[in-house]
């Protein structure tokens, strides 16, 4: 794991995992509601983002759980994810309130990803900085 940074950087993680499993649920919830719904045709796109947006959170939060050398590519993804389902979901949120739900847990999610990949760049950019200055 990549240290530099300590107890923030573990924070966001920790932080960042409990949000991709809340939005997972929340996406889960939203896909199974669409999927019984007596008119799902509308639902289409929707049904096949919540299930890409749950896998992907699963994913994520699997990986930073086992400290995976990849976590900002993986938060980058996620967060584009999360916010394209976020989207979609909110052009039903009037009507179903699974809908707003699965909206609100993406786009918190997508927030969480976006604080690891601050704190990310923030190290890396202190890092490159003291290297120049030694170099």
């Amino acid at each position: 794991m990549f240290e530099c940074g300590g107890n923030q950087m573990s924070t966001r993680y920790q932080e960042c995992v409990d949000e991709c499993l809340a939005c997972m649920k929340a996406c889960n919830f939203c896909f199974n509601a669409c999927l019984i719904d007596d008119h799902m045709e509308p639902f289409a796109h929707c049904i096949h983002l919540t299930k890409d947006c749950a896998d992907i959170c699963s994913f994520v939060a699997k990986a930073l759980s086992s400290q995976t050398n990849f976590k900002n590519q993986l938060c980058q993804v996620c967060a584009e994810i999360c916010r394209v389902c976020s989207v979609e979901c909110m052009k039903h949120a009037h009507t179903y309130q699974h809908c707003l739900r699965c909206a609100q847990a993406c786009e918190s999610c997508a927030i969480a990803c976006d604080k690891v990949l601050e704190v990310y760049w923030f190290v890396s950019d202190e890092f490159l900085n003291k290297r120049d200055i030694r170099d």
